[in-house]
């Protein structure tokens, strides 16, 4: 379960840069578009940090239960 964990967290930081990219790529002809791809990009990557953060509790935690 922790490698999937591990991927999928992984798989926000792709979906923040592709977001990010798209974001660039439609500033010129899109803006409003352009802006929400950007907003979106900076919230999945708070998102990678809070889901790194719980899973690193959660290692930890269970790390030190006894057997």
């Amino acid at each position: 379960m922790n490698k999937l964990w591990k991927i999928i967290q992984y798989g926000y930081l792709v979906v923040a840069a592709i977001c990010l990219v798209e974001g660039i790529i439609r500033f010129n002809s899109d803006r409003n578009k352009a802006y929400l791809f950007l907003i979106v990009a900076v919230l999945v990557t708070f998102m990678f940090f809070v889901k790194r953060r719980l899973r690193q509790k959660i290692e930890k935690r269970n790390s030190n239960k006894p057997n």
